[in-house]
């Protein structure tokens, strides 16, 4: 149980740091000026961090419940299948959503998609290798 607490408080702790480097850097900021128009004009830091702490508390909570469902032998190879499986529900539907319903360039969408399988995969790779359940 402590080790799942101490992995899920670095996953999200991790979460926002991604996030960070993925939407404010000078790239993101170019491609994400489609946004500008119904931007905030300022964030709520503690609503990000608690939101983050919450993704890296279920994140690793979903690993360890899928544990034996997951492909793959190796924890690394269970954590990279989470990944690609997060990714999917997570950004995947988002783009495709954003697709079909507003005008947003091309590559802003593929920029996410790649960006949040990075993201998905760092993770994975982070659950997966520290995190084993208890039988």
């Amino acid at each position: 149980m402590t080790g799942y607490v101490i992995i899920s408080v670095i996953s999200g702790i991790l979460f926002g740091l991604l996030d960070g480097v993925i939407n404010a850097n000078p790239l993101a900021k170019r491609l994400f000026e489609v946004y500008k128009p119904i931007a905030k004009t300022a964030i709520n830091p503690i609503a990000g961090i608690v939101i983050d702490l919450v993704y890296g508390f279920v994140m690793a909570g979903v690993f360890l419940l899928l544990y034996n469902s997951l492909p793959g032998e190796t924890g690394l190879i269970k954590g990279l299948s989470l990944a690609v499986l997060v990714w999917f529900f997570r950004v995947v539907m988002y783009v495709a959503s954003q697709w079909v319903m507003f005008k947003i360039p091309g590559r802003t969408l593929l920029y996410t998609l790649v960006t949040g399988l990075g993201e998905m995969l760092i993770l994975g790779v982070l659950v997966g290798l520290t995190l084993k359940p208890v039988n």
